[in-house]
């Protein structure tokens, strides 16, 4: 975890609350993650001409991610229908890094070393603390819950899949460009179909708000994908998730939702924990 990838993850982090929050304010749900998703495939087929061809070996991994990251977007929209920004998004997100941590393990043969896995650690429970923040005095909506720890599953195995798949392709402009044009298509298609002749009518009044996402989507995942082929994957997904408290963050400013003490002290926690990142690398 050099200070390069760590500026890179972190802005990544920023860029990639900003997308979740563009994508919870827009009512529509399908609207927007169409337009999201579809101006992610218009970002990546508009790179390809100019960027290297993935190596053969990292197109299983494209496929396989473009599929898991396509269940990811119908979690995510089921996540933010049932939940507040303040208590999916957390819970989405705090889900994956520990997960990431196994799947490296046992896949990527990355073991954390003991400053390496205390920083993970101690990032986690911040992270935790600020879902768990998002559900105080009131009755557990577990329909809301379920969508969102799904959706974090979903996250954990799209990361380390992307890990491999990145490494193995010879050009992370290449992969993060084929990855968008893969997966962007079938939510549009989804949305077109499902609204037929009020296709254009529902994207319309989101169009500026899902194309600002999508960009930031795209660039948000582009950075990551930069950086796991110059760091471990448990380390970057820890990082990256720091964007709970910018959600946080978000939906205190912009959603009127409280951030508190507990999510203070639960981003201390994850400042110490990427102290102890950056002493591992």
């Amino acid at each position: 975890m050099t200070p390069q990838v760590t500026v890179a993850v972190l802005f990544a982090a920023f860029t990639h609350a900003g997308w979740n929050a563009l994508a919870h304010r827009i009512t529509d749900k399908l609207a927007g993650f169409a337009l999201i998703a579809g101006g992610g495939m218009l970002i990546g087929l508009a790179f390809i001409p100019f960027v290297a061809v993935p190596a053969s070996g990292a197109w299983p991994y494209l496929v396989l991610s473009a599929v898991i990251h396509i269940v990811y977007y119908a979690l995510l929209m089921k996540s933010f229908r049932l939940g507040d920004f303040g208590q999916a998004y957390p819970i989405a997100r705090g889900t994956a890094p520990l997960v990431v941590t196994g799947l490296a393990a046992v896949f990527a043969h990355e073991v954390p070393d003991g400053w390496a896995a205390s920083g993970v650690a101690l990032s986690c429970a911040g992270l935790t603390g600020v879902a768990l923040w998002g559900l105080r005095g009131r009755r557990p909506d577990w329909a809301a819950i379920g969508a969102a720890l799904a959706t974090g599953l979903s996250i954990a195995a799209y990361t380390v899949v992307d890990g491999l798949g990145v490494r193995a392709s010879g050009s992370s402009l290449g992969y993060i460009s084929w990855l968008m044009a893969l997966q962007g298509a079938v939510l549009p298609l989804y949305a077109a179909h499902r609204l037929r002749g009020r296709f254009v009518d529902a994207l319309r009044p989101f169009a500026a708000l899902g194309l600002l996402g999508s960009a930031l989507s795209v660039l948000a995942y582009g950075l990551v994908l930069w950086a796991q082929t110059r760091a471990a994957l448990a380390p970057i997904a820890a990082l990256r998730e720091s964007s709970i408290i910018i959600g946080a963050a978000i939906g205190a400013v912009f959603f009127k939702e409280r951030f508190g003490a507990p999510r203070i002290a639960a981003a201390g926690l994850l400042v110490v924990g990427i102290g102890l990142m950056l002493h591992a690398g």
